[in-house]
């Protein structure tokens, strides 16, 4: 452990299902990432349990005596406890999943389900929360306090501008467009947007649009009947369902290929659509937030988006400011990443020496704030109690072209070292750093356990052996030349 580490307070999950053997199955697996896990087995226990201390993740089955899963979500949000929900059950069906998710539930998972895909949603809910509760406080409605600084870290003039701006969208009910450079904060402000609108108490549900292929964006948006296409083997309820009353978000909206796009036109003109392979009309009951990273006026000309679909989309238009025009947001920026970055590693803050923060005043920030974080987040993970200096950080600025006296790589490799060797050193780095623990390498690196195993199998590092059955886990020692905890797999639970 380096200098200056401390003992990493684990996240808090409660586990709660009336049946044990699930209940410890489930919370054997979180156990083994890491996590300090409590089994309850009635959301009456549960409550209490939420009321006095601080949970950062519930996971509850949805068929319960006394008092169902659905129910229970209701009385967290109702009691507006700061924890994140997921509903686990073999009894799914469409209707409590757009229940589930209405009342606050961040996902749901029908059993039998893949462990990998466990704990990636736990990871995912817990890191949501992260996110949002440090940022708007609420008032006693669940709404965004109009105060507040909306989570925009900040007090530039454009920054003052843009929660101005905010503030007067977000009353009414008109579509928006948030354009701006990658890495800027565009799902901050349609987040802070929803928060502050008359739909706050409805969900914010997400579609990152260039993650999927077309045929899965129109069933991810509008839902799938069983047999609509291959594949489709049970009914999928789509993001605008699950937004009913809420808002919905589609970033990078410019990824839409053209034929989708149409489609989406007409929900924004007609407010209805059809599920894939179904016939039945549904009613779109969603405010549309959407963003882009590129020159939607060269996209239309050169018949990449739809014109028409522009003028809907752009009613209230936003732009973010790059970071590169938000002056002493810089600092302010940096000192805040230090303190997250202190809270995830669970380490003393790192301090920035004065040349430090002059080269972050000078640089261009090409990557914005998502840039500032990652390079705070890399000096945190390497540093070794010291004061960080400009020499650090300096090989890992991209600079101009043609700028002089660059003599390495964003790893201190020589010039012409690939992307994907500076990666494999940082990512070895941070679990080296960690003690092979997996979870809270992926926690620290933002990506997925299932991303960072995949990456450890392709640079040659091999996972236990494991059998994984109900109620329990046999994972065999690792051998030592790896040194690392081990993933499990494709392996279900029933």
């Amino acid at each position: 452990m380096t200098a200056g580490s401390q003992t990493r307070t684990p996240k808090k999950v409660l586990v709660v299902d009336d049946h044990a053997a699930a209940r410890e199955s489930v919370a054997d697996v979180l156990r083994h990432c890491g996590y300090a896990v409590t089994g309850l087995g009635s959301p009456m226990e549960a409550l209490p349990c939420l009321e006095e201390d601080s949970i950062d993740l519930v996971i509850t089955d949805l068929q319960m005596p006394g008092m169902d899963g659905l129910e229970f979500i209701r009385q967290i949000r109702h009691r507006k406890l700061p924890t994140q929900v997921l509903m686990i059950t073999a009894h799914a069906t469409i209707s409590s999943a757009v229940e589930a998710m209405r009342y606050g539930a961040f996902d749901y998972l029908e059993k039998p389900f893949d462990v990998n895909q466990l704990e990636r949603l736990v990871h995912s809910a817990i890191e949501r929360g992260e996110l949002v509760s440090p940022e708007p406080h609420v008032d006693s409605h669940g709404k965004l306090n109009s105060d507040d600084s909306l989570g925009m870290v900040g007090q530039s003039p454009v920054m003052c501008e843009l929660r101005n701006r905010i503030r007067q969208i977000a009353q009414t009910e008109e579509t928006v467009l948030i354009c701006g450079e990658s890495g800027t904060g565009k799902e901050l402000v349609a987040r802070a947007i929803h928060g502050l609108s008359q739909r706050a108490d409805g969900e914010l549900v997400s579609l990152n649009c260039p993650a999927l292929s077309p045929q899965l964006t129109e069933s991810e948006l509008f839902g799938h009947r069983r047999g609509a296409f291959t594949g489709a083997d049970d009914h999928r309820v789509g993001r605008f369902e699950m937004a009913q009353g809420g808002s919905i978000f589609l970033d990078e909206i410019t990824e839409i290929d053209l034929a989708l796009q149409s489609k989406l036109l007409r929900v924004l003109q007609e407010k209805t659509f059809e599920p894939v392979g179904s016939s039945e009309t549904l009613t779109a009951d969603a405010r549309v937030v959407a963003s882009t990273n590129r020159d939607l006026p060269k996209e239309i000309a050169e018949g990449n988006f739809r014109q028409d679909l522009y003028y809907r989309l752009a009613v209230v238009p936003i732009t973010m400011p790059p970071l590169r025009d938000r002056g002493e947001d810089v600092q302010l920026l940096a000192d805040f990443f230090l303190d997250r970055a202190a809270a995830r590693l669970a380490r003393t803050k790192c301090i920035l020496e004065e040349n430090a923060r002059q080269l972050f005043a000078d640089y261009h920030w090409p990557g914005n704030v998502r840039e500032l974080e990652n390079i705070i987040t890399r000096a945190c993970v390497l540093n070794d109690g010291s004061p960080i200096n400009a020499g650090e950080l300096r090989p890992w600025l991209e600079q101009p072209e043609g700028a002089s006296g660059r003599t390495g790589s964003a790893t201190s490799l020589p010039v012409g070292t690939s992307l994907e060797q500076m990666e494999r050193k940082m990512i070895v780095a941070t679990l080296e750093h960690f003690d092979g623990h997996r979870a809270k390498t992926a926690q620290a690196l933002g990506i997925g356990v299932r991303t960072l195993s995949g990456k450890l199998r392709s640079y040659g590092f091999a996972p236990r052996e494991k059998n994984f059955t109900e109620g329990s886990v046999n994972r065999p020692e690792l051998p030592m030349a790896s040194a690392i905890v081990a993933d499990r797999g494709d392996k279900k639970v029933a």
